[in-house]
């Protein structure tokens, strides 16, 4: 496999920015060029040999080009490839001053992604830091695997093939989709037959267990962490749901000392997982994507003792007469003596037959960032206008020729955040395309998405595109048709917690605890819960909140109980 490139670009300050690089020579294509044109010549070399450019870094002084118009050049010929300027202490200081002016803003804009001071001496450890954290994001959403933990066999394009790479790649776990007919295939085929297995597909082989034929994600789930049955002790908290809700009220459950099981149906994230960079999380000045921020949630849960069990759904929740919750889910059942409802809001569906049959086969809902390479070359075509879409379109414009977000409204101001706006309207991939739907689409020879349909809401005119993925967030609906009667909700489906309860619900004229629901020891954080805000920061902040109120009802319930 060729070896991938990091590229400085430098007239002055070359050996500057190469000393400290070096470190990076055992594993990239180290390359310097002295002008914007030169860096130019340099990628059409790398990728005329089939390599990949991963990075290029620039100090912010070529002589044919300023950095703003140097940057923007790259940004079209390598889209995917990572943009750092790290200029000397002066200009960086002086740009520093310009405020919203210049490079900042571009910055902003993400005409390229970090913003570093050039390194004045050796190991300069937050320089790195940045810079491994793009290489490793680069890695993650652009390159190939070099060492997959996980093979997929499949002879075509299997829609439970994508899902189950969907779950694998949100997980963290390096994933390959390789043919039967390839050396990987071959021997993925033989270690089948080899441990008594029957060869079918899509045949997948998770680290060196015996290759297994799923029916479902949930089968290469149990795989990675098991089951929801194999935990035969009853748990002081059952989280359901593990999107950052979930993961907070694991991380704090686990850490002060309650034995605490996470469930889902889907990975580790929830919806925010699929995101491919979040620039607005407090802490991560040059953002995270979900999946990032999902997986060091759980590995930090994972150290207190949380267990997680993903990919098995959960069907219903029962609070016996002993005050217990039994959670039936399709790996089983959980008994816990609470329960915190973390489980989000799932995307409305689109309606359209044509489409709703195509899911899978170029039809995502979500993000889906696992597919996002499929689209390289072509136009990709995004429903939704929140910050979601936002997210998914800027990180699809680094493979396809062209993006175009579809929405129903008059624009995008009232439902993006602005940093994501300004991002796409300066973007020269992405397009938006207003009060319009989708409304039609086919398929080629494969069996796979190439066309769909727009109609304008007002003029009623209908247009055709050829696209290679559509990719929809619709808004969402509560995740909770699962939950029993007894568990209030509104109108709309989201569960009501404390004053917002019916005062049926009330004791001695004073509401239950803020995220207490109607029934004593369940509790609900996150989107799921009617009149929270709908972010990634106010879900974890719910998730960390509820954890005291999970000690005050289980205090209580230990002191009625004579065990206190």
């Amino acid at each position: 496999m060729p070896v991938p490139a990091v590229v400085i670009a430098s007239a002055e300050h070359a050996e500057a920015l190469r000393v400290p690089l070096r470190r990076y020579e055992h594993d990239y294509d180290v390359r310097v060029a002295g002008s914007s044109a030169g860096v130019l010549a340099v990628v059409d070399e790398i990728t005329a040999a089939g390599a990949q450019v991963a990075m290029i870094v620039q100090d912010g002084e070529l002589p044919d080009a300023d950095a703003l118009a140097a940057f923007t050049a790259w940004r079209a010929r390598v889209p995917a490839a990572r943009r750092v300027l790290a200029p000397p202490y002066e200009q960086f200081m002086a740009e520093l001053r310009t405020s919203e002016r210049g490079l900042r803003a571009a910055l902003g804009a993400g005409v390229f992604d970090a913003y570093l001071l050039m390194p004045r001496g050796p190991r300069d450890e937050e320089f790195h830091i940045a810079l491994t954290e793009l290489l490793s994001d680069w890695g993650a959403t652009t390159a190939d695997p070099e060492v997959a933990l996980i093979r997929i066999v499949d002879p075509g394009a299997d829609p439970l093939t994508a899902a189950v790479r969907e779950l694998t790649e949100r997980m963290g776990m390096p994933t390959e989709v390789v043919s039967p007919d390839s050396d990987a295939g071959r021997a993925v085929r033989a270690a089948c037959t080899a441990t008594g297995g029957t060869v079918g597909y899509p045949l997948v082989q998770v680290f060196d267990q015996p290759p297994i034929v799923p029916s479902a994600p949930a089968d290469v789930a149990a795989l990675l962490y098991g089951a929801p049955g194999d935990i035969t002790d009853t748990v002081d908290l059952a989280v359901v749901g593990a999107g950052p809700g979930g993961l907070a009220a694991a991380v704090y459950g686990a850490s002060e000392g309650l034995t605490t099981v996470v469930l889902d149906t889907d990975a580790v994230g929830g919806q925010a997982g699929t995101s491919s960079m979040i620039r607005n999380y407090l802490g991560f000045p040059r953002g995270i994507s979900g999946m990032r921020l999902a997986q060091r949630a759980r590995t930090q849960a994972s150290r207190f003792g949380a267990r997680f069990r993903v990919g098995w759904e959960v069907r219903g929740l029962v609070r016996g007469a002993d005050g217990l919750h039994t959670l039936h889910t399709t790996g089983g059942e959980v008994r816990a003596r609470a329960v915190v409802l973390a489980c989000g809001v799932a995307y409305r569906t689109l309606g359209v037959d044509s489409l709703e049959r195509l899911v899978g086969r170029g039809v995502q809902y979500g993000a889906a960032i696992s597919t996002a390479r499929d689209t390289t070359g072509h136009e990709a075509v995004v429903v939704g206008g929140g910050n979601s879409a936002g997210q998914a379109a800027i990180h699809l414009a680094r493979f396809a020729a062209s993006v175009t977000v579809v929405v129903r409204r008059g624009g995008l101001a009232d439902t993006m955040s602005d940093y994501l706006l300004r991002e796409i309207e300066s973007h020269p991939r992405i397009g938006i395309v207003t009060r319009s739907q989708v409304v039609d689409g086919g398929t080629d020879e494969r069996g796979a998405l190439s066309w769909v349909a727009l109609r304008h809401l007002d003029t009623g005119e209908t247009t055709r595109r050829e696209v290679r993925g559509l990719y929809l967030l619709l808004g969402a609906d509560p995740h909770g048709d699962w939950l029993p009667p007894e568990i209030d909700r509104d109108g709309r489906g989201f569960v009501r917690t404390g004053r917002d309860l019916p005062t049926e619900y009330w004791v001695d004229g004073r509401p239950p605890a803020d995220l207490a629901t109607s029934v004593p020891g369940v509790l609900a954080v996150g989107d799921v819960r009617a009149g929270s805000m709908k972010r990634v920061t106010s879900a974890s902040g719910e998730g960390a909140s509820v954890v005291p109120m999970v000690h005050a009802y289980l205090a209580a319930t230990d002191a009625g109980a004579g065990r206190g």
